[in-house]
């Protein structure tokens, strides 16, 4: 039975990548910006074991995890979590740049940082679900599509540097999904919010698991994902 820690949990992919590996009997360490938001992982998901952790504050997190129990074995760290707001480069704020590195990138790093050693034991895997923006900028997506930017230079530095160690690191990049987050963006661009026109947050967590349930004698470096056009 493998043991993931998982960020972003709560919704969208994040969720529906927990409740596939919950359904099958995997373990489950969750990452959760506080107290409250722990409870309500492990009443979702039963059995699952939470970490408090304030991925926009990256720079306590070794302060918060120094007071908790890590886990003893992990076999994958997934990022999933990630946050977004639009704006074009003359209006964006310090404040926002940072929010987005943060979360987005300087967090994913940290973690990543802590839980390398538990990794090289069982050569695991780390997979940064990252965006189509992580590929592509566009007007008023600066902020977002440099951090996603970021995130892809993490993994593919991350993939030379672990390989001696066995680990694996795969980098996913979906298109417009099925989400709170869309919402959010479709509401920032002045649309409405149409979920059918959007990939289901069941149909990343495939792809997601393809890249984890891989045979070991091969890995998936980049994977794009889009919805199918209508």
């Amino acid at each position: 039975m493998a043991t993931h820690v998982i960020t972003g949990a709560g919704s969208g992919i994040g969720e529906a990548v927990a409740r596939r590996l919950h359904a099958r009997g995997d373990e489950l360490v969750l990452l959760a910006r506080n107290a409250g938001r722990a409870k309500e992982l492990v009443a979702r998901f039963p059995g699952a074991r939470t970490l408090v952790g304030d991925l926009a504050d990256p720079d306590k997190l070794s302060w918060a995890f120094s007071h908790q129990t890590l886990p003893d074995r992990i076999d994958s760290l997934m990022h999933i979590a990630g946050v977004i707001e639009l704006g074009p480069v003359g209006e964006l704020t310090p404040k926002a740049w940072r929010h987005h590195l943060n979360v987005n990138l300087v967090a994913p790093a940290e973690l990543t940082r802590h839980f390398l050693p538990q990794l090289r034991v069982t050569s695991g895997q780390v997979i940064f679900v990252n965006s189509g923006s992580g590929l592509r900028a566009r007007a008023d997506w600066s902020a977002y599509a440099a951090s996603k930017h970021g995130l892809r230079a993490l993994a593919d530095a991350l993939r030379e540097e672990e390989q001696q160690h066995g680990i694996r690191v795969t980098s996913v990049y979906p298109g417009r999904t099925a989400s709170a987050m869309q919402a959010k963006v479709q509401q920032q661009e002045g649309k409405d919010y149409d979920a059918a026109r959007w990939m289901s947050p069941d149909t990343v967590a495939t792809t997601v698991l393809t890249a984890l349930d891989l045979p070991r004698d091969a890995e998936i470096n980049d994977l794009s994902v889009r919805p199918t056009p209508h």
